[in-house]
């Protein structure tokens, strides 16, 4: 017997399908945002830690002076010229400094109407910048030997990473991270998904120095006995060189009702995550109710700019 909740089902994916945009993502009931970076950056900004009242930035902590803005690139080379995004003309750019440690973060800010389930989508691809004459690139740490297929730039891909900042009502704040570990930190490749079991360090930890980080501090989790796999190894379509582009679709799922991850899904690989711990800060953390927000990081283990692009953003909930 069909209901009348199996026809409101149909008709909506019928909708969905009927937008070219929409139909590749696979929304909870509600939309929260949708951001097509062809056409700006929707909210999403460089991340910068907290400073005093008088606005002093000589207050951020070190480790947050240097997280870069994102930009929205055309995906232009040297080799091919304008690329493009997955659709359109402009994607969401994260990018490093070309210094070994140094992580770029872009933050979407946002708070929850109610709690439960909130999913993340997103088409996304990640470079190590161009080895060429040009730049140089080709020289320098942690390339390998071109062998006509593997090119060095992918060995000098360090990591990027997916997360949200969360706190409820009451106070209680944790952070929920999955993390796409390429290389390791000597340049190994471990093509594996990590979280972290502490929770990240606070401006206010800093301040009350239970915690200092230098300024290439992997600021998530500092410590990398603190970073832990789950699931299987899994390599993607770099494409043999850095100015071919791929896109991956990636969508995560994390319950905010019940403080836990959900699942994760890379192209065709799908992780169950709800046995995967979300470490919640001690303290209560005010002026934050209700806090739903989300970053993304790309982090680069040699002295080569790496890159992490995203088409668009799809955030659901099913309040």
């Amino acid at each position: 017997m069909t209901t009348d909740a199996d026809i409101a089902a149909h008709l909506r994916r019928a909708l969905l399908d009927a937008d070219p945009d929409l139909s590749r993502y696979n929304p909870l009931p509600r939309i929260l945002v949708f951001d097509k970076f062809d056409t700006g950056t929707h909210g999403w900004t460089e991340l910068i830690g907290n400073h005093d009242g008088e606005g002093n930035l000589d207050t951020v902590d070190d480790h947050m002076r240097d997280f870069r803005p994102p930009q929205l690139s055309s995906c232009t080379f040297f080799d091919t010229g304008t690329h493009g995004a997955m659709t359109g003309n402009y994607a969401l750019k994260v990018a490093t400094r070309p210094v070994t440690g140094h992580t770029a973060v872009a933050i979407r800010r946002l708070t929850m109407a109610k709690k439960g389930r909130v999913q993340f989508e997103t088409y996304f691809t990640y470079k190590a910048e161009s080895a060429s004459e040009e730049n140089g690139a080709a020289t320098k740490a942690g390339a390998g030997d071109w062998d006509g297929n593997i090119h060095p730039s992918e060995q000098q891909f360090g990591a990027f990473t997916v997360a949200t900042d969360i706190c409820d009502d009451r106070g209680e704040r944790y952070h929920t991270v999955v993390r796409y570990q390429n290389t390791d930190l000597d340049n190994n490749f471990t093509r594996r998904w990590m979280y972290p079991n502490v929770p990240e360090p606070t401006p206010r930890e800093h301040l009350e120095g239970k915690v200092k980080l230098d300024a290439l501090a992997d600021f998530t989790a500092p410590n990398p006995e603190d970073w832990h796999q789950f699931g299987e190894p899994q390599s993607f379509c770099y494409n043999e060189v850095p100015t071919k582009v791929n896109w991956h679709y990636l969508r995560w799922q994390i319950d905010t009702e019940a403080q836990r991850n959900v699942e994760l899904q890379v192209n065709d690989r799908v992780y169950d995550m709800r046995d995967v711990p979300v470490p919640v800060y001690e303290e209560r953390y005010d002026s934050l109710d209700n806090l739903l927000n989300f970053y993304v990081s790309a982090r680069t283990h040699t002295d080569v700019r790496n890159f992490l692009f995203l088409d668009s953003v799809l955030v659901s909930v099913d309040w």
